[in-house]
């Protein structure tokens, strides 16, 4: 892989390894070291270890961008800020209340999420706001009686008072009055989520509170790691998929909860070809798999998600986690039945085969037994095969099973069909055929569950890039700088002229320059939430230029008649206004000349149920235009590749591995 770019170095922070990409004008080194209790040393360690291998000085880099999984690690693992909710009076338990629906519709005894602000820290204040505006003014005494009432040790306030979307002057004193008055971290909703729907508001902006603090404090240390190695300015990969200055991802770290899974998805679209709809994009790390779509180079989005039980309304890319990666510890359920995973091995102790003491056997274990991986893999690591398959007998005895073997083809069944169930929730459950893509795998397990997936689903086609093991490090050097802005506008489109709209989207659009990198030049696109008058769902579209009303409508016509499969007469009503505001995007170039057509060695390998002596390939030395017939491993730097008996492979100029089924 080569690019004329001055150096630019990714680095990615995965639950069990850290990624690196370093790229030069040399060419793309990679490396992979395991992450970190302090995720920053890891990448430190990281850096380090690229800069080694590519023979240059880390002052001579000149553009550092990060993906990280410090705020879902806090969110999920409940390990934010001490957090205190100001809301308006008569709202303290919105967050509590939530929506009518319930995790689990048919369990009695099914209970919610426990708040992430509990109610002793929830302090009502009174205020009113209507559609004329302000009712009641946030008095100084009430000011003064709120601030007795926050706790000394409260490290982050969120502030969200009712309807300051639209009108946000009470919440605006009210925020203005904590950061003067108190040492906590002040995140106002009006800023962070300034849309309608009292809950996912509250719920966006508590989250927010929640992890900023943790972030700030993760990203000051990164700061100074990288003064430390004379790398100025680094970027933050934010979880929409576009990459924002240091600064902004300090003030609102919600918006990076999915920030590595959403440079894996702009990686994976570098691999995007014609020949089919679109990809599936298909991530499996050592926690956990996550599962995105991409068509016609766009990826796809939302601004609806949510952080294990808590909803997460700002813009995301539209990815589907599921608890299996390579770490994901297999284990009896009390019917009796193998499950697998989420409970993780992680990075420490990590699965048995790592000699590090785990002790319960994980997916990559029943790998070993299997003889898909051989007897080192990333980092240096040294497999223990004995210690997998002592395991793995360990799990066959308490399920009545046969031997080690039989677990383990058990074990790689059951995450596999965890997995398919993901990308069937991105595909058949949206409308689309999943036969109808090709499926791009990366990840340190992607590669070796690959097929196996698209097999069960009828893809045809699997694209696995070179760097797959890192491929979110490089998604880091191809993503543009991007910049999300929203403003709730509920009004009927037909009572709305193009002039009001125009002006909105100029407000939005100093919003986005305000927050964007000076020395980038930042191209606008205008998009809106509609829906028909009595509806409580909305859909996105494109605005056109000109913002006249009749053009939105018309699109918004079609865009329902394709995806609800009808349109009405019915009044349109306008919700929201985005504005997205990107910078140019530069993608490194990526060629590969290997010269190799012929294996490296031989290595007993389950296939059809039993183990056969199957070829080895060192992916890195073969040559573009090879042809492989299955069954076959590939083996790279950073992941192992299984091509399966009824399945060909073929070696593009890029050096990407195309796995196509048999004719």
């Amino acid at each position: 892989m080569t690019s004329g770019d001055t150096p630019r170095l990714g680095v990615d922070v995965g639950g069990t390894f850290t990624d690196v990409v370093l790229v030069t004008a040399d060419g793309v080194t990679t490396a992979k070291v395991s992450t970190t209790p302090d995720q920053s040393d890891g990448v430190l360690a990281g850096i380090e270890t690229a800069c080694e291998r590519a023979g240059i000085d880390s002052t001579a880099i000149h553009r550092f961008r990060h993906a990280m999984t410090v705020a879902t690690n806090a969110m999920l693992e409940g390990e934010g800020a001490e957090t205190a909710l100001v809301t308006t009076a008569g709202f303290g338990d919105v967050l509590a209340i939530g929506r009518q629906d319930r995790p689990s519709l048919y369990d009695l005894s099914a209970s919610r999420a426990t708040p992430l602000v509990p109610r002793s820290r929830r302090h009502e204040i009174d205020e009113r706001v209507s559609h004329d505006g302000i009712e009641k003014r946030v008095s100084d005494d009430d000011l003064e009686n709120l601030l007795d009432r926050i706790d000394d040790d409260i490290e982050s306030i969120a502030v969200c008072l009712l309807h300051a979307y639209q009108t946000p002057d009470n919440e605006q004193r009210v925020a203005s009055f904590l950061r003067k008055k108190t040492d906590a971290a002040v995140v106002a909703s009006h800023e962070t989520l300034p849309e309608f729907r009292e809950y996912e508001r509250t719920a966006t902006t508590v989250a927010d509170a929640y992890v900023t603090p943790v972030i700030a404090t993760y990203l000051d240390r990164l700061a100074k790691h990288a003064d430390d190695l004379g790398i100025a300015s680094p970027q933050v990969m934010q979880s929409n998929g576009g990459i924002t200055p240091l600064d902004q991802a300090r003030r609102h770290g919600v918006r990076t909860v999915l920030s590595g899974p959403a440079a894996g998805v702009v990686g994976a679209s570098l691999f995007e070809k014609r020949t089919h709809e679109g990809i599936i994009t298909f991530d499996m790390g050592g926690t956990s798999s996550d599962v995105g779509l991409v068509q016609d180079g766009e990826v796809e989005r939302t601004t609806a998600s949510a952080v294990g039980d808590y909803p997460v309304h700002v813009p995301m890319v539209d990815i589907e986690t599921v608890g299996a990666g390579g770490g994901s510890i297999a284990w009896i359920d009390a019917g009796g039945a193998l499950r697998v995973g989420p409970q993780s091995a992680g990075a420490s102790p990590g699965p048995v085969a790592y000699g590090r003491g785990g002790e319960e056997p994980t997916v990559t274990d029943a790998a070993v037994v299997l003889g898909y991986l051989g007897a080192e893999i990333a980092d240096g690591l040294e497999l223990d095969t004995a210690a997998a398959e002592a395991a793995l007998a360990d799990l066959a005895a308490t399920a009545g099973l046969d031997d080690a073997v039989t677990a383990a083809r058990g074990v790689y069944r059951v995450a596999n069909a965890t997995m398919t169930r993901a990308i069937r929730s991105v595909t058949v459950e949206r409308g689309r055929d999943p036969r109808s893509f090709a499926l791009v795998a990366f990840g340190g397990a992607g590669p070796m569950h690959a097929a196996a997936l698209a097999a069960s689903l009828g893809v045809d086609t699997v694209r696995i890039p070179r760097a797959n093991g890192v491929l979110s490090a490089l998604g880091l050097l191809a993503a543009e700088e991007r910049h999300d802005t929203v403003r709730t506008l509920r009004r009927r489109l037909g009572s709305v002229t193009a002039d009001t709209l125009q002006d909105e989207y100029e407000r939005l659009a100093d919003e986005v320059f305000r927050k964007a990198d000076t020395a980038t030049e930042i191209t606008l696109q205008r998009r809106a939430d509609l829906r028909y008058a009595g509806q409580s769902h909305e859909l996105t579209i494109d605005v056109p230029d000109g913002c006249a009303p009749d053009s939105v409508a018309a699109r918004f016509h079609d865009t329902h008649e394709r995806v609800r499969g009808y349109a009405m007469d019915d009044p349109v009503e306008l919700v929201n206004l985005r504005l997205v505001g990107t910078g140019p995007a530069s993608r490194p170039e990526i060629t590969h000349e290997g010269t190799d057509m012929e294996p490296c060695g031989k290595r007993e390998a389950v296939f059809d149920g039993r183990f056969r002596e199957v070829p080895v390939y060192d992916r890195e030395q073969l040559a573009p235009a090879t042809r492989i017939d299955g069954p076959a491993l590939f083996e790279g730097d950073e992941s192992t590749v299984i091509l399966p008996p009824e399945w060909d492979a073929t070696v593009d100029d890029r050096g990407t591995l195309e796995l196509e089924v048999r004719a």
